[in-house]
């Protein structure tokens, strides 16, 4: 994940819509905005006309610098600019610049970072020194509230009091107090949860399978090794649920979680014979009877060959040996108990089509599904 500062301008039209609009096509296209300074307002630099309104913003991405400059483009074009040959600094609804990537220093014919005129800009070191005042240039090792201090641009510069919005604020996860993100094997629920625990920040709870001895043993031999498997998930799942769900985090918004104490149920049904699931399902009643249900209970559905790809992918020895069929019998689990549930808030989201983890806009879909 790579940390970035951009700068953001507009004197056409209605400004601050425009750095509104600017800032959500940001957030949509190349990821999550941490920071948003206060918008400033100045004269026009280099040529006569109205006076600009700007503001800096810290975002982290995923994109490379080269990919990270062509979705910016994309959206100044997007929203009406046109840059003309030969053509001298002009009036814009939008400009957008790459102040920092990283600590990087880049010197294509596209793209130079850090930015060579930032330094001699007030409009973008004021902003950009509220939001980063102790951090350092890559280059001088000096910080942003010292360059400031030292710029040579006289031209005033004045604070606005109306702010922009993060767009994540009018995204309501905060609503919620404890989410679950369940799915089939495969299906990307840890790596959802992570992402959302990173972005909105939640207490991830994150289940430790990786160290059961039984699991790449059942995978070889399922009858033998099923009991002894899913009792020790039960054991484990409950244990770990006990101790995350009772420690609150005060610095935090809310818990995500990428299992849920029902899925012990779930697996074991298609795993055990008969009398053991009656057994088992009398054992976990009486755990889990006082533990508390989540506000949101969220099921990824993936098609089997997806699936399938994902576990490929992934690499893990042990799960070369899963066929389509137990796969497609552990989704029918989960949709049959779906179904019986009616004291449980479910959504079901269809990830099939979908690529959270490279496609923003698709992980944006997926989380815009949790409160529609």
């Amino acid at each position: 994940m790579h940390t970035i500062y951009l700068s953001l301008g507009s004197n056409q039209g209605n400004t601050y819509e425009n750095l509104t609009k600017a800032i959500q096509l940001l957030f949509a296209q190349v990821g999550r905005v941490h920071k948003i300074s206060p918008v400033y307002l100045s004269p026009a630099l280099g040529f006569e006309g109205p006076d600009f309104h700007n503001c800096v913003v810290r975002m982290h991405t995923n994109l490379t610098a080269s990919k990270l400059l062509k979705h910016i483009l994309a959206i100044e074009t997007s929203m009406g600019r046109v840059r003309e040959e030969g053509v001298g600094y002009q009036s814009r609804p939008i400009d957008i610049d790459v102040l920092l990537y990283d600590d990087a220093s880049i010197n294509t014919n596209t793209l130079q970072v850090p930015h060579p005129r930032m330094c001699d800009r007030r409009f973008v070191l004021q902003p950009l020194a509220d939001i980063a005042g102790n951090e350092e240039h890559p280059v001088s090792k000096e910080t942003f509230a010292s360059l400031l201090k030292q710029c040579p641009d006289e031209s005033e510069v004045t604070k606005q009091p109306k702010w922009l919005k993060n767009p994540k604020d009018s995204m309501l996860l905060g609503d919620y107090n404890y989410i679950v993100v369940e799915g089939n094997i495969g299906a990307g629920k840890t790596s959802l949860v992570e992402m959302i625990s990173e972005e909105f920040n939640a207490k991830p709870i994150l289940e430790r399978f990786k160290d059961n001895p039984f699991l790449p043993k059942f995978y070889k031999e399922p009858e033998r090794y099923a009991f002894p498997l899913e009792m020790s998930f039960l054991a484990d799942r409950y244990q770990q649920l006990l101790d995350d769900i009772g420690q609150y985090d005060l610095f935090k918004d809310f818990m995500i979680a990428d299992y849920d104490r029902y899925k012990s149920l779930i697996f074991s049904q298609v795993t055990l014979q008969e009398e053991e699931y009656v057994l088992y399902k009398r054992l976990h009643e009486m755990m889990y009877r006082d533990m508390p249900q989540p506000d949101l209970y969220v099921y990824l559905y993936q098609n089997t060959e997806r699936l399938l790809q994902n576990i490929k992918k992934r690499g893990r020895s042990y799960e070369k040996e899963i066929d389509a069929g137990y796969l497609e019998k552990i989704n029918q689990g989960y949709l049959d108990f779906i179904k019986a549930q009616h004291q449980l808030n479910v959504k079901i989201i269809d990830i099939s089509d979908l690529d959270f983890v490279k496609n923003r806009e698709d992980y944006l879909k997926v989380v815009n599904e949790f409160y529609v």
